[in-house]
């Protein structure tokens, strides 16, 4: 845990969140689940999971052995090359795959587990303490 870093941002409250100087309010503000990001790695189970059955159906044996060996690896980038593949193998009758890939690869986070300071999702009033003390 960096508490360092936590000290810094409940400092100078750099997306203006307004932290008031209150432990318990401003670790309730560190841990609203509100902020949308991109994802850097996604499991072939999480990319499967996007496919519609009729999309799938409509695949070639060709592009299911494609994509058959993209869902075995659990560090797929949801962003690069392994999306840009998933995409190409699934054009054409694509259906809703393409759209709701596009969902999945992005996450809602806190602010305390997006600033990746240590503290995983949430942080504590005493932690907030702690670090204003660092």
């Amino acid at each position: 845990m960096d508490f360092a870093a936590l000290q810094s941002e409940l400092e100078s409250d750099p997306e203006v969140l307004g932290y008031t100087g209150d432990n318990a309010a401003d670790a309730a503000l560190l841990n609203i689940v509100d902020r949308s990001r991109n994802r850097s790695r996604m499991t072939g189970k999480e990319v499967k999971d996007t496919i519609e059955s009729g999309d799938w159906n409509s695949r070639t044996d060709a592009q299911k052995s494609n994509m058959l060996s993209l869902f075995a690896r659990d560090d797929l980038d949801p962003f690069g090359i392994d999306a840009d593949i998933m995409v190409e193998e699934m054009s054409g009758h694509a259906g809703g795959t393409i759209a709701a890939l596009g969902v999945a690869r992005v996450e809602t986070v806190s602010r305390i587990r997006e600033l990746e300071i240590g503290f995983g999702d949430s942080v504590s009033e005493g932690q907030v303490a702690q670090a204003r003390a660092t």
